[in-house]
């Protein structure tokens, strides 16, 4: 089941090239859920603070059977310390709080060298802080997230490491936040977040944790299919008590899109100042044991190079894979949520910003390529045409890059073109053929192989190999 929703005021408003990168974005996610078997994805991308795309494919429960739709909650763990990130900027901008303050001025009970790290120093998750403490159950549903009383005794404990020594990712680190919130503003963290960041930001589909999400539409997470032979229902309604600054919030992909737009250092509009959002956005840590090249700045993740530099967070809930980038320098914001703990998430994410980087750089379709849009199949799989600007590109929907080492169709007539660049192994020099019949495309001659439709290559597969019984 697929389900999109445009949000389009017209040409003049979105990037010209933007439409048909998003059509394709949705195409591609599409097949991409189907190829690797998973439940669901929910996407949103924003255009500045303007949602222009949701789209949610597949189902919200495999047991019931329910399609997910962009209006499913999800739940999106460690978003959430994006989210108190942003509460503590915002009392650092009223002169509430100042990052250099200790959190032993703040909170009791704190093991002495704990007590002496900054409320920076946490917020990076450079504190040197145990990531989930001595019993990490309640992320293994093995028991009830920690309670005030319970975070406090782990914390009572040494630091593992020095602070500001390395970048050491801290679940308990932000549910100390929380509590640092609560000691400023003197009302629970749940209620004040809620009024004073989610509410400010205009998010109508956001909740700090699950007890406040009500009776809207809420997709189940899923395990995955090794072990069991299949994929189990995971409820994914645990109460995070304490640990909601962590990893308690609940949304959707469009919400995560409106919200993260808006800490954007280049945002028009938002509930911090733009010294807070420079200073929450910027590369403050290096994850140096990892290949990935991402950094930690303030509750936020950030990668990539150049002008295709993003900045977001990611989170991973029991049954849930989830993440969201703003491209700063682009003014676009990504949002991809799926609902399996073996969900693409991470990939698919890239992915997408894959998809809008080529269109970017090479433009939308021109009215001599946009007809040779569509998706072919051969016994090896499926071929997309995706026309931009004067050429038109032979991508691949099974890779998470489609457009990698992308075959160059150049049109010289109306149905005719040539592979004017591609890899030797592939077919350069060789010509391509819209086949019509009844003045619509059939079939494509692409070099010496025939591309069907998936309706007739169904058939011919069916035709030539039987119906899978092996009669």
């Amino acid at each position: 089941m697929l389900m999109v929703f445009w949000n389009r005021d017209g040409p003049e408003i979105m990037k010209p090239w933007l439409a048909p990168a998003l059509d394709y974005v949705a195409s591609w996610l599409d097949f991409q859920r189907r190829f690797h078997d998973q439940p669901g994805c929910a996407v949103a991308i924003a255009d500045g603070d303007k949602v222009v795309l949701e789209a949610a494919f597949g189902s919200a429960n495999l047991a019931t059977g329910e399609a997910l739709t962009p209006r499913h909650g999800f739940r999106i763990a460690s978003h959430s310390k994006s989210f108190t990130s942003a509460g503590i900027l915002r009392l650092v901008d009223e002169g509430r709080l100042r990052l250099d303050d200790e959190v032993g001025s703040l909170i009791e009970g704190l093991h002495p060298e704990i007590a002496k790290v900054t409320v920076g120093q946490v917020l990076s998750n450079s504190a040197g802080l145990t990531r989930d403490g001595p019993d990490a159950g309640q992320f293994l549903d093995r028991k009830p997230f920690c309670s005030k009383a319970e975070l406090l005794a782990d914390l009572a404990k040494p630091p593992v490491l020095p602070s500001s020594q390395r970048f050491k990712y801290s679940n308990h680190g932000f549910a100390l936040l929380g509590l640092v919130i609560e000691a400023v503003t003197g009302q629970s963290y749940n209620t004040w977040i809620t009024d004073e960041v989610v509410a400010k930001v205009g998010l109508a589909e956001t909740a700090a944790d699950i007890e406040f999400w009500g009776q809207r539409p809420m997709a189940k997470g899923h395990t995955g299919k090794q072990l069991l032979g299949r994929r189990a229902i995971i409820p994914a309604d645990n109460h995070c008590h304490a640990m909601a600054s962590a990893t308690g919030f609940v949304g959707t992909a469009a919400d995560l899109a409106r919200y993260f737009a808006q800490l954007s250092p280049h945002a028009e509009r938002s509930i911090l100042s733009a010294k807070s959002r420079r200073e929450m956005t910027r590369r403050l840590w290096p994850d140096d044991e990892s290949s990935l090249g991402r950094h930690y700045g303030l509750g936020t993740i950030s990668g990539g190079e150049g002008d295709w530099r993003w900045v977001g967070h990611s989170g991973g809930f029991q049954g849930f894979i989830t993440r969201t980038a703003i491209v700063p320098k682009q003014g676009l914001t990504i949002s991809v949520l799926t609902n399996a703990i073996d969900g693409l998430a991470h990939p698919w994410l890239d992915g997408v910003a894959h998809i809008l980087k080529v269109f970017a750089e090479r433009g939308g379709p021109s009215a001599g390529t946009r007809d040779w849009a569509g998706r072919w199949w051969t016994l090896w799989g499926a071929t997309d045409l995706v026309p931009v600007a004067d050429r038109v590109l032979c991508a691949a929907p099974a890779l998470l890059t489609p457009f990698l080492d992308a075959a160059e169709i150049a049109i010289e007539a109306p149905d005719t073109g040539r592979i004017v660049r591609a890899s030797g192994f592939h077919s350069p020099g060789e010509t391509v053929t819209l086949e019509r019949q009844g003045g619509k495309v059939r079939s494509v001659r692409l070099a010496g192989s025939r591309l069907l439709d998936a309706d007739a290559m169904r058939a011919e597969m069916e035709q030539r190999y039987g119906d899978g019984s092996g009669a």
